[in-house]
């Protein structure tokens, strides 16, 4: 479980990273592929694990990945805890990632801001499956400043616009009300 909740978590990110650095130079059928294939990945992985925890409820994966501070007593650390909520959590975000990247396809076709757009869409699935599989509040936190700094980008992302520019500072500014 551990290693296909990393698989779900992560290939997301990495189809994200390809497409920021390379999706310029490799043009638009690499940049979908690879993102596509990013969130496919991850939906596989998280139907797998939706699949064990059903077969099996008591299979609930807990584990920290990293520390990365420790003051004291106190420890900061990266983690998973999947469960049945969290499994079906990670399928839900991981098929709807897929529909949405697979229907930006035709809908950017023109874009002159097709790679960012979809390195923005894998970003976005990455945060939210950080946000649903943390096992300790400071990763929630940092999945949802995520989810929030990407919204920010993906709401904004016709920024030459003023519709766009003000409705992306609202979406900020409503989630720092919504952080207090």
């Amino acid at each position: 479980m551990y290693q296909l909740s990393l698989m779900a978590l992560l290939s997301p990110l990495c189809g994200a990273l390809l497409a920021a650095v390379f999706g310029k130079s490799l043009g638009k059928w690499f940049t979908n592929s690879v993102t596509i294939l990013g969130v496919l990945i991850s939906l596989g992985a998280s139907t797998l694990l939706l699949s064990i925890l059903i077969e099996d409820p008591s299979q609930v994966l807990n584990q920290s990945i990293y520390s990365w501070m420790k003051i004291g007593e106190l420890e900061f650390q990266l983690g998973f805890l999947i469960d049945n909520l969290t499994a079906s959590m990670m399928f839900v975000v991981t098929f709807v990632s897929l529909m949405v990247h697979i229907y930006s396809i035709g809908y950017m076709k023109d874009d002159p801001g097709y790679q960012r757009f979809f390195c923005y869409m894998s970003l976005f699935t990455f945060m939210m499956l950080m946000l649903v599989t943390a096992n300790n509040f400071l990763q929630v936190f940092f999945g949802w400043e995520g989810v929030g700094l990407v919204s920010y980008l993906l709401i904004g992302f016709w920024f030459t616009k003023e519709s766009a520019a003000q409705g992306s500072l609202k979406a900020f500014l409503v989630n720092r009300v919504g952080d207090i």
